[in-house]
């Protein structure tokens, strides 16, 4: 297989791991958004999505380091500072979605969820290959 064949399987198998990566993410941030607006009775979808990002973000990261871009031997802190920058930027853009979409317009939260969602998949891809994992 030339270098660019290898290249291209290489990156096709990272999407894979991208996307199992995420789907392992996301049910942790809807199970802790659900948990927080229907356990907890949180008064915000905003506030709930919020907080239930941060458990998200942090199980993304890992998943992404050590699973996904393969990335373990570079310095962890400065990946973790771009990673929490960027994922910073994408939970507040989650939250303000899903706030709007919920508190604002009274829409059901699970497909204003799936909204924010399909943005995070994209800006967190891209963001992660070229700005946190170099890869």
């Amino acid at each position: 297989m030339s270098a660019s064949a290898s290249d291209r399987a290489e990156t096709l198998w990272q999407l894979v791991r991208y996307i199992v990566n995420g789907v392992v993410a996301t049910l942790v941030h809807y199970g802790v958004l659900r948990a927080g607006l229907e356990v907890l009775h949180l008064p915000s979808a905003g506030l709930a999505n919020f907080i239930a990002a941060i458990f998200g973000i942090t199980v993304s990261f890992a998943g992404s380091r050590y699973y996904v871009f393969r990335r373990a031997d570079a310095p962890i802190l400065r990946q973790a500072a771009r990673f929490g920058a960027l994922y910073a930027a994408i939970a507040c853009v989650h939250a303000l979605i899903l706030f709007v979409w919920t508190d604002l317009c009274g829409l059901d939260y699970t497909l204003g969820f799936g909204i924010a969602l399909v943005v995070q998949v994209v800006g967190s891809y891209f963001g992660n290959r070229y700005l946190v994992f170099d890869a």
